[in-house]
């Protein structure tokens, strides 16, 4: 099977999962317990479906393939994954964040429906993704264990020693002095965290060995690594239109990156040395991470 093939089936499964599990409702005062209010599921949905390349989905669904496990029980947690990912960027969005008018070449959500239910829209996803990740477990009663490590996985990565971290020390160090050791704590957890949550969660889900988790943790770190220093350079250097956003903020708001750090030339080497490295930790899995090394390719070429 070609490479694009698979991932449309891949993004496919994710967005029929998504609709599944937050289907659009009509009755704003819901007298079924459950039911989610119109309003907010539409501001949830409105971010949830804006579109996208759903990277973090798709490598949850890609590893557990990889492992042999059952990719049936992975597509819940990689649509609830999906759901954490939009909450981030909404709220990352948000004028006391990064305060961006688009997204995805569309106003953010709070551009369309304000601060106070873009915040509830994020908050909506956020709690929904959990439920979603417990309900699921409880449905495989044979395989418990390995869905409740798999949720703690991604909490863990996603919380306040993770992703959220990252970004709380990326707003406190906006106008300080250059420091590496503390852009590199930003990157590993405000990126690569989210990156690596996918991984091991399927990792769980399909009884990976040690050395299966160290591989997938190293492959995991070192894409979102490299993704995050691209994402750098395509502020400095990227086509807005192209991107579907404006360029040139980090700058404006101060912000530690690479770039601003290394300088463009040694960003892209780091670059280049981290996706290397990547594809490298993949060689335990043999032929089995062929759609792997495919993703690394595709994503280190990205524009946007």
């Amino acid at each position: 099977m070609e490479y694009r093939e698979q991932y449309d089936r891949y993004v496919s499964a994710v967005e029929e999962t998504i609709e599944r599990l937050l289907p659009q409702t009509e009755r704003e005062c819901p007298d079924v317990d459950g039911m989610i209010p119109a309003h907010l599921c539409k501001t949830m949905r409105y971010s949830l479906l804006a579109g996208g390349k759903r990277v973090r989905p798709v490598l949850l669904l890609a590893a557990c393939d990889m492992l042999g496990g059952d990719i049936e029980q992975a597509k819940v947690p990689a649509a609830a994954l999906e759901m954490i990912h939009t909450y981030s960027l909404i709220h990352d969005d948000l004028p006391g964040m990064d305060d961006d008018d688009y997204r995805r070449g569309r106003l953010t959500n709070h551009k369309v429906y304000g601060v106070g239910h873009a915040i509830l829209a994020g908050d909506g996803l956020l709690n929904y993704a959990y439920e979603c990740l417990l309900q699921n477990a409880m449905g495989h009663e044979e395989n418990l264990k390995g869905h409740v490590l798999a949720a703690k996985a991604i909490a863990g990565r996603a919380g306040v020693s993770g992703m959220i971290a990252g970004q709380s020390l990326d707003l406190l160090s906006e106008h300080m002095p250059p420091d590496l050791n503390r852009l590199a704590y930003i990157h590993a957890h405000k990126t690569a965290d989210l990156l690596t949550a996918p991984l091991l969660a399927a990792g769980c889900i399909a009884g990976a060995d040690d050395a299966q988790f160290k591989a997938l943790s190293k492959f995991g770190m070192c894409v979102g690594l490299a993704f995050q220093i691209d994402d750098d350079l395509l502020d400095v250097e990227g086509d807005a239109q192209l991107m579907g956003k404006r360029t040139g903020m980090d700058a404006q708001r101060g912000k530690m990156t690479w770039p601003a750090l290394m300088g463009v030339e040694a960003s892209r080497a780091k670059s280049r040395a981290l996706w290397s490295e990547a594809e490298a930790s993949l060689s335990c899995f043999g032929e089995r991470a062929w759609f792997m090394h495919a993703f690394a390719g595709q994503l280190r070429e990205r524009k946007n």
